[in-house]
């Protein structure tokens, strides 16, 4: 797989958010997670997502067990970066600053994301 991702259907990005959150799993497990977050979907639907995200290079699976073993190849961090990236360029004609700034007028940030923030600023003063 080359650096650039490709494109993830939502259904596909909540297949692939179980496996972050729980490890390797197999299709039942997968499915049982779904299911407890509401998602009422068919053993070979999740099955087919599974296969579609092999097949992008997103998730590998274990084929030594009788019930494959399924987990995230590809990490949560670099798919954020990655459709970050995207959103920037489609939204923001790629200036990241615009991004930035809607998001601290748009959303509401906890004092703990506020003090990361500010620190970050002030590392990236320091470096300039």
């Amino acid at each position: 797989m080359n650096d650039k991702l490709g494109e993830l259907a939502a259904s596909e990005l909540e297949v692939l958010k179980v496996l972050w959150d729980v490890g390797p799993s197999t299709v039942r497990d997968v499915l049982a997670h779904l299911q407890d977050r509401g998602r009422r979907l068919a053993y070979t639907t999740v099955l087919t997502f599974l296969s579609r995200l092999e097949q992008k290079g997103y998730v590998t699976s274990n084929k030594s067990e009788t019930a494959y073993v399924y987990k995230a190849k590809v990490s949560r961090e670099r798919v954020s970066r990655s459709r970050v990236r995207s959103l920037i360029h489609e939204l923001y004609d790629g200036a990241a600053g615009a991004l930035v700034l809607q998001l601290m007028q748009d959303e509401r940030l906890s004092p703990e994301e506020l003090g990361e923030l500010q620190s970050l600023l002030n590392k990236l003063e320091d470096n300039s």
